[in-house]
């Protein structure tokens, strides 16, 4: 796996959020604020030719969600 990931890299992206912040609820999370937070995470690198967008939040934040369901069930 690459060090660096951008916006394209939901997959990733959903991944490193559930890990950095386990206690944060993915469906309370307005797009401001997971831009802010996507953009703050370890080695994540913008990249120009492919800019953040609605539609790429809105993939981000149903994909951390499943990540963090996924996560509960198997505990359970």
């Amino acid at each position: 796996m690459s060090d660096t990931f951008h916006w394209l890299d939901v997959e990733r992206i959903a991944e490193e959020l559930d890990e950095a912040h386990p206690g944060k609820d993915p469906l309370s999370v307005r797009f401001t604020e997971l831009r802010a937070i996507v953009q703050g995470l370890p080695g994540f690198a913008a990249d120009p030719a492919h800019p953040c967008n609605e539609r790429i939040l809105e993939t981000i934040q149903m994909l951390w969600h499943e990540e963090r369901t996924g996560a509960e069930r198997e505990r359970d």
